[in-house]
C-alpha cells in the first residue's frame, strides 16, 4: 500500500510534517499487512487533510502528553488552532471538550489562574493562597473527590469551561494518540524515540548507511508481535509505578506472573522479556527484597543475572549456595566481567564458610611507571599533557582511547554490523543495529564476522579497511569515530599494529560488545620506522584503574602486547609532599 500525496502539498511544508509523512509512507510500504482497518484509514485520511490540520496534529504528537491548551499552540505555519483542529475533531481524532480531572487542570493552568478558579475555596482555607502549586493541589484534592454509587471515591471530571467559566481558551485531547503510538513503535522499534528524531537527518547533519530491508528482516513479523511489545512495555511502566510497602511484594509477584504469561514466538522479543525481568530483579534488590530478587534472577536469561543471584545469596547469608553457584560460574564464566567479579567473590565466600583461602597465582603484571611533569598553566586533561610530553618526530603519540581499535573493527566488519536481520533495523535513520547489545548479537552474524576476521590472516584486511574508510566516510556507525580518523592515522596504525593483535582485540570486542567497547588505553605511541607500537593508560593524581580498564590491560599483557600504565604526578605537588616528609623527619 502507498499513501496518497497530500492534496495541497507544498515544498515549503514544515520539516516535521514532511518527516512524519515520510515515516507514514515507510510504514505503509513495509508493514502494510500488519495494519488494521483503523490504521489504514488513518493513513488515507491524514493524507488528504488541509496542511494546517496535519501540522497541528503532528505538533501535538511531538509534544509530551495528550492534553493541550489551544492558546499554547501558536505556530505561524498553522495559523488559528481552532480552525486547524476542526477537521481533526470531525474525524474524532481530537476532542475539543475533554473532561479534565483536578490533576489535569493543574498541569494545564498557571498558579495565578488557579488562584482565580478556586478563589472561593482558597478563601475558606487559611494560608492556602500562598501555597506552591503542588501543595495547593493536595490541599484542594479532598474537596474535589466524589463518592460514586458503589461507595468508591474518585476525582471530579469537568471540561475546562466548567472549571473556569471566565476563560475563552479551549483544551484539545489527542484521542488518536494510541494509534499513533503504535505506528511510532513499528517505525522506531522502541517507544523511547519520538518523531523529532528526524530533524537532524532531514537537515543533512547526519548520514546513514543504506540498509537493504527485506520482508524477512522485519522485527515485527505479525501483528501479535506489536501487541507483545506493548504488553511488555506496559509491564515496564507498571514497574516504574510500584511504591514501597506491604503490597509491593504481591504486586511484584503479579507483575512477574503477567510477564511469564505473555506468549512470545519472536526471539527478539524474548530478549526484551529477559531484560525486563533483570530490571525487576534490580528493583527488588534496591528494596532489599531478597527472596523476590532471587526468584526473578533464577528465571532470567539476561547477561549478568547469575552474578546478581550470587550477590543476593550472599546478602541473604546463604553462603553454601552462593559458593556452589560461584564455583559453577568460575568454571564456565559467561564473560570476562563475570569472571573478574566471581574471582573477587570466591575468597570472601570461602572465609564466610570458615574455609582456608587458597593463594591464587598472580596474573602477569602490567608494566607501570611514574612521570613527574610541570603543571600546565591552563587547565588541561592529563592525557593530553602526557601525550604532548611523550610525542616526538620519530615516535608520534596519539590520544585515541576507545576510538582507534573500535574504528578499525567497524571498518573491517562494516557488512555484518549493518546486516539487515530481524530486530536490527527498523527505519533508514539508524546509527547502528538495535540489537547491538543483545546477548546473541555476535552469534546471529557469526559466519559474516568469521569471514571478516579471516582477512586478518592475509593482507586483505588492509584493503577492506582503507576501502571502507573512503566509501563509508561520514556514515553513522556505532564503532567508527570519524572525528578522530584521518587517512594518515589509519595507514600508520595498519603499518604498526600486527594483524594478530588486531584479531585478538576484535575477537574480544565481539565476545561482549557492551562491556568491551570501552576501557581501552588512552594513548598509542607508534615507531613507524620499526613498525611497532605501545599502548599507554594514563592516570592522573588520585585517579585509579576501572574494572573494564583492568580487564583490557590484563588481556593485552596476557597476549604479550606492549602496554603499560603511566602515573602522572605534578611537580609542584611532589615538591610539596617532599617538604612535608622532610619536615616530619626533622
Amino acid at each position: 500500500m502507498a499513501t496518497d500525496a497530500p492534496s495541497d502539498f507544498r515544498s515549503d511544508a514544515p520539516y516535521y510534517l514532511l518527516n512524519f509523512e515520510r515515516a507514514l509512507a515507510w510504514l505503509a510500504e513495509r508493514y502494510d499487512d500488519l495494519l488494521d482497518a483503523h490504521e489504514h484509514g488513518f493513513l488515507r485520511e491524514f493524507a488528504v487533510l488541509p496542511q494546517p490540520s496535519r501540522a497541528l496534529l503532528v505538533r501535538m504528537l511531538m509534544r509530551k502528553g495528550t492534553l493541550f491548551r489551544a492558546s499554547r499552540l501558536s505556530y505561524d505555519e498553522i495559523g488559528c488552532p481552532l480552525q486547524a483542529v476542526a477537521p481533526l475533531a470531525a474525524l474524532g481524532w481530537v476532542d475539543t471538550e475533554p473532561g479534565l480531572t483536578l490533576d489535569d487542570l493543574f498541569a494545564l493552568t498557571t498558579r495565578p489562574e488557579l488562584l482565580l478558579i478556586f478563589a472561593d475555596a482558597i478563601a475558606l482555607i487559611p494560608g492556602s493562597k500562598g501555597l506552591r502549586k503542588p501543595d495547593l493541589l493536595e490541599t484542594l484534592r479532598p474537596f474535589y473527590d466524589l463518592e460514586g454509587e458503589d461507595g468508591e471515591r474518585g476525582a471530579a471530571v469537568h471540561p475546562l469551561s466548567a472549571w473556569h467559566s471566565e476563560t475563552t481558551d479551549r483544551v484539545f485531547h489527542v484521542a488518536i494518540a494510541p494509534l499513533c503510538e503504535r505506528l511510532r513503535l513499528m517505525f522506531f522499534g522502541n517507544l523511547q524515540q519520538d518523531w523529532s528524531e528526524f530533524v537532524l537527518a532531514d537537515l543533512g547533519v547526519f548520514q546513514y548507511e543504506k540498509v537493504a530491508f527485506a520482508p524477512s528482516s522485519r522485527a515485527f513479523q505479525q501483528r501479535a508481535d506489536v501487541d507483545v511489545y506493548l504488553a511488555l512495555h506496559a509491564c515496564r511502566e507498571a514497574l516504574d509505578w510500584l511504591s514501597p510497602g506491604d503490597s509491593e511484594a504481591r504486586a511484584i509477584d503479579e507483575l512477574v506472573a503477567a510477564i511469564a504469561a505473555i506468549e512470545i514466538s519472536n526471539p527478539w522479543l524474548e530478549t526484551r522479556r529477559a531484560k525486563l525481568l533483570f530490571r525487576i530483579g534490580q528493583h527488588c534488590e534496591r528494596q532489599q527484597n531478597w527472596p523476590a530478587a532471587l526468584a526473578v534472577y533464577e528465571r532470567c536469561a539476561w547477561p549478568g543475572a547469575r552474578h546478581r543471584r550470587l550477590r543476593v545469596l550472599e546478602r541473604s547469608e546463604r553462603f553454601d549456595e552462593a559458593f556452589a553457584l560461584a564455583s559453577q560460574a568460575a568454571a564456565r564464566p559467561e564473560s570476562e566481567e563475570e569472571m573478574q567479579r566471581v574471582a573477587r567473590m570466591l575468597p570472601r565466600l570461602q572465609r564466610k564458610r570458615g574455609e582456608r583461602v587458597a593463594r591464587v597465582p598472580a596474573a602477569r603484571p602490567v608494566e607501570r611507571s611514574t612521570l613527574v611533569l610541570p603543571r600546565p598553566d591552563a587547565p588541561q586533561a592529563v592525557e593530553y599533557v602526557a601525550r604532548d610530553y611523550l610525542t616526538s618526530e620519530s615516535a608520534p603519540v596519539h590520544y585515541v582511547e576507545n576510538a582507534l581499535i573500535n574504528s578499525l573493527f567497524g571498518l573491517l566488519c562494516w557488512e555484518p554490523v549493518f546486516a539487515a536481520l530481524p530486530g536490527a533495523f527498523f527505519h533508514p535513520f539508524q546509527r547502528g543495529p538495535a540489537d547491538l547489545h543483545a546477548p546473541d548479537f555476535q552469534a546471529r552474524r557469526a559466519e559474516q564476522f568469521a569471514t571478516c576476521l579471516a582477512q586478518l590472516d592475509s593482507s586483505a584486511y588492509r584493503e577492506t579497511i582503507l576501502r571502507h574508510l573512503h566509501s563509508k566516510a561520514g556514515l553513522q556507525s556505532p564503532f567508527v569515530f570519524w572525528g578522530l580518523l584521518t587517512p594518515e592515522l589509519v595507514v600508520l596504525a595498519l603499518d604498526c599494529l600486527p594483524a594478530a593483535h588486531l584479531k585478538l582485540w576484535f575477537e574480544r570486542l565481539l565476545r561482549d560488545i557492551r562491556g568491551n567497547r570501552s576501557g581501552l588505553p588512552d594513548l598509542i605511541r607508534f615507531w613507524p620506522a620499526e613498525r611497532r607500537y605501545e599502548l599507554i593508560e594514563v592516570k592522573g593524581p588520585g585517579d585509579r584503574l576501572q574494572d573494564n580498564q583492568i580487564r583490557w590491560l590484563a588481556y593485552c599483557a596476557q597476549h604479550g602486547m606492549p602496554v603499560r600504565v603511566l602515573d602522572v604526578r605534578w611537580a609542584d605537588e611532589d615538591a610539596a609532599a617532599s617538604s612535608v616528609v622532610l619536615g616530619a623527619a626533622t
